[in-house]
């Protein structure tokens, strides 16, 4: 620091330091007055540049004619520096002449702001906080306010550590470049909390309902472990108001300190609490002055009683409940006071809610505001109350919610309300602000369930601002191709009846991650009509109708056989798989289908209260190849378990039922496993045909059953069969992160869930192992490979076997029958039970910028025999 300079003076790199908080600017010394005063002659300013030399003189009180003083001087000299106008300035005064002269040099003009170190606080935060501004004049005090302006922002982002430098630089044309040189320093977390006084309770439980935390690595993505001093002051209403729910009334904090370590870099908090006697409910009731409550009926509801312990949430809750009753049957501005005595002697409350009286209110208007696109009849028909209708709060909560889950309009919209042209009339306004709602998706990404995906798609959920849904959208992974057209009009001639149609085609193959490995191929080609009708509030009917072309294929080079030698390739379910073999062809599918669900959730795009349950039916067998019967039900319920937790618990279920000739088709069946169970590998759960090979592990030439592998071994084939019955239930936690975690869009969660898949008829099985218990050798001895060869009569059914060899003919393709390209093996029929499957784990969703990310992590805790698990899936690149 350059102390005592004039603040013109400057180095020789042409910077100089600005004098730091609490130094005077240096006042030059006047002139020796005259022991007599003497009259002033004239006033004149030198030194000005762009203040006027008259207005100068305004700012002290001498003037031509006064007489000049030692007193007086000094008193100009202070005026001159309250201006704060002047880096030097000064007075002389000439005895011969009476001439004084104001001598000033004007502060400089900043010329620009320069913050440097700000790596964590970005300038657009810091240069709306701080007041000095390029092309205003620069002073000391406004320099020293914005340091600590600084400061106090840098503290509440936690960094107490922080310092700011303030330098300037000289320029031409007395300007000057203002310079904040910043050390940020780290980030002080709260080290430690401590609390004396407390005896019922215990530290962890006092902890466990402060928002702030000790820093610790369980805590590490949690912005509350930095020290806050507001939010030491809201930690103190959290100990208050945990202590008045446990009934402990005469509870205080005596006092809140936090300290710095000695290190400067974290703080330690004490808290001295107080906690006092305990309380119960003493006479409780409720005085009700509107006509149409009893107050014996409205205290005999009540939630507490005498002789429980005290609870001030409960008291909030029930002023709560009495105000949505009163508004539920029109009294919209219903006042509930509750009168408590405080009873030291029996320790006891006394509490009193009055029901004041007031007028019944109508609602006078409805207004819409803020829509610029979308129509106002697409918002008034969510509307559950009319104009001229009696207010009804549980009518205005229901239309908040119906508005909410459009989608359309801001988060947490609320329906305003507004005292109308008379006390007993209300205007409800819906002031929304547009969102986007139109989506245009190209993403690409890898999931463990499809490996390679590709989506787009392009959607708008507001066409024409009608409520309309359009979109179009094609999906391309490694086992499924798809493509997509639909339209949903949800008020069809402004009445309550929604119609929609889609019109789609979809290739699948079960190579899941190769498609010359595909046991089959299916493709569908189709439309669907759907008809919507309200039945009430909350319940609805779904009318639909699907007509779908299918046709499923496999490939006869690797699956087909000869099996009476004529020619004639039929398929071979010893190799295409059971069942399949009985799926392949093209059919016409004519379903008719109904679908009854309730739904109250207080959003549909990310629910955190309420529940849906949905009932359907379909039937295929109007008209086309296919006829079943297929019956499902799911239901979920989300709760709000408070402190950001949100629990859910979901179950479905479903039967499918074939009468015709067919019977059930595999392709019909139900599968479960990754996508739906977590914990399982895909179509991991459910009746299985596990073919078990043998293998000469020794080498020896001879297969016995030592050789047979395991019912687990990778080496095996299986072949799920799926289950005309199946039924899965999950309930999952979902965890609450810190404030930057939110930002990010990470929402962790724990689950369990529960399910199986069953019932389909018994297979035909084959057994591969030679009447003497032994196997053939897997040469002869001209050293050809002797393969087991099954004989079939015709109708496919095993009546025999043989040793063959196995030659190679001249197209590079096996001429044996089938039976030759299969080694020794043993088939077994696993899995068809109704017994639970359990898999517990952990999972995080992310809202990625490349798109949303599910990871999951799920162990196995029951499982029956051939069932596959699996512990690690994720999936990013598309939707959930």
């Amino acid at each position: 620091m350059l102390a005592g300079l004039p603040l013109n003076a400057h180095a020789q790199d042409g910077s100089a330091p600005v004098p730091p908080p609490g130094q005077d600017v240096p006042v030059p010394v006047t002139a020796p007055a005259p022991e007599q005063g003497q009259v002033i002659r004239s006033i004149a300013v030198q030194g000005a540049q762009r203040l006027e030399p008259e207005t100068i003189v305004s700012y002290i009180q001498l003037r031509p004619g006064d007489v000049y003083s030692a007193a007086a001087a000094d008193s100009a000299l202070i005026a001159l520096a309250n201006t704060e106008l002047f880096a030097d300035f000064g007075i002389t005064f000439n005895e011969g002449t009476g001439a004084m002269v104001i001598e000033v040099e004007e502060n400089p003009i900043i010329n620009r702001i320069i913050l440097e170190g700000n790596r964590r606080v970005d300038a657009d935060e810091i240069l709306p906080e701080i007041n000095l501004s390029p092309r205003q004049i620069f002073t000391r005090s406004r320099v020293r306010a914005d340091v600590a302006r600084i400061i106090e922002l840098y503290k509440r982002q936690g960094r107490f550590a922080a310092t700011v430098e303030p330098q300037m630089v000289m320029l031409d044309q007395n300007r000057v470049d203002v310079i904040f040189e910043i050390s940020e320093g780290p980030k002080s977390k709260v080290r430690q909390i401590n609390i004396i006084g407390n005896e019922v309770f215990s530290d962890g439980d006092l902890k466990d309902e402060m928002a702030t935390q000790e820093a610790s690595l369980l805590a590490i993505f949690s912005s509350n472990t930095s020290y806050d001093p507001d939010r030491l002051v809201f930690d103190q209403q959290k100990l208050r108001q945990f202590y008045l729910t446990e009934g402990y009334a005469d509870f205080r904090v005596i006092s809140a300190v936090a300290e710095l370590t000695p290190d400067r870099e974290d703080f330690i908090i004490t808290y001295v609490v107080e906690e006092g006697e305990r309380y119960t409910f003493g006479d409780v009731e409720v005085v009700s002055q509107l006509r149409d409550f009893s107050s014996e009926a409205l205290s005999a509801g009540l939630s507490m009683a005498n002789g429980d312990w005290y609870n001030a949430e409960t008291v909030d809750d029930t002023v709560e409940r009495l105000t949505e009753t009163a508004g539920a049957f029109g009294y919209a501005f219903a006042d509930v006071r509750p009168r408590i005595i405080r009873n030291p002697e029996t320790r006891t409350m006394d509490v009193t809610f009055t029901v004041a009286e007031a007028d019944r209110v109508y609602v006078e208007a409805i207004e819409v505001n803020g829509n610029t696109l979308t129509q106002d009849k697409v918002i008034r028909r969510e509307f559950r109350i009319a104009e001229g209708d009696a207010f009804s709060t549980l009518q205005v909560r229901r239309t908040t919610a119906r508005i909410n889950s459009l989608g359309y309009f801001q988060e947490n919209f609320e329906v305003e309300q507004v005292e109308g042209s008379s006390p007993d009339r209300i205007i409800l306004q819906a002031n929304v602000q547009e969102e986007p709602t139109g989506q245009l998706t190209l993403s690409a990404g890898f999931s463990s369930l499809e490996s390679f995906i590709f989506n787009g798609s392009i959607q708008q959920n507001n066409f024409r601002g009608r409520g309309q849904t359009v979109a179009l959208g094609v999906n391309y992974s490694r086992f499924s191709r798809s493509a997509n057209i639909s339209f949903t009009e949800p008020k069809v001639f402004d009445r309550d009846i929604a119609l929609g149609f889609d019109i789609y085609r979809q290739d699948f193959n079960n190579g899941y991650f190769d498609r010359d490995q595909a046991t089959y191929e299916q493709t569908t080609t189709g439309f669907g009509v759907r008809v919507g009708v309200p039945l009430t509030e909350y319940v609805s009917f779904l009318g639909r109708y699907t007509l779908n072309y299918q046709q499923i294929t496999i490939d006869e080079n690797q699956f087909f056989a000869d099996f009476d030698g004529d020619g004639t390739s039929q398929c071979e379910p010893l190799l295409a798989g059971r069942y399949l073999c009985d799926a392949l062809g093209d059919r016409l599918q004519s379903i008719l289908g109904a679908s009854l669900s309730y739904n109250n959730l207080n959003s549909r795009v990310r629910p955190t209260s309420g529940s849906n349950a949905a009932l359907s039916v379909d039937w295929a067998g109007l008209g086309g190849d296919t006829q079943y019967v297929r019956a499902r039900v799911n239901a979920a319920r989300y709760w709000n378990l408070g402190s950001g937790f949100i629990g859910s618990l979901s179950l479905e279920g479903g039967y499918i039922y074939g009468y015709g000739d067919e019977g059930v088709l595999l392709t019909e069946r139900s599968f479960l496993g990754e996508g739906q169970f977590r914990g399982f590998d895909i179509r991991g759960v459910g009746p299985r045909v596990v073919r078990r090979f043998y293998v000469d592990e020794n080498g020896d030439g001879v297969l016995t059953e030592d050789d047979l592998l395991d019912l687990g071994d990778e080496r095996n084939q299986d072949d799920a069969l799926g289950g005309n019955a199946y039924y899965l239930a999950r309930a999952e936690i979902e965890i609450p992160l810190g404030a930057g975690a939110r930002e990010l869009g990470l929402r962790p969660s724990v689950f369990v869930d529960v399910g199986s898949v069953f019932d389909v008829d018994r297979p035909q099985l084959v057994q591969s192992p030679l009447p003497n218990g032994l196997f053939i050798p897997q040469r002869d001895g001209d050293g050809n490979a002797l393969f087991q060869q099954f004989i079939r009569d015709s109708t496919g059914t095993v009546v025999g076997q043989q040793i063959v060899t196995n030659p190679i003919g001249p197209d590079g393709l096996n001429n044996q029958p089938v039976g030759s390209q299969l080694p020794p093996f043993v088939e077994e029929f696993v899995g068809d039970s109704p017994s639970p499957r359990v898999s517990v784990g952990i999972g995080v969703n992310w809202n990625s910028p490349f798109g949303p990310f599910r990871i999951d992590v799920a162990t196995t805790l029951l499982k029956e025999r051939g069932d596959e698990t699996k512990l690690f899936s994720f999936n990013v690149g598309t939707q959930f």
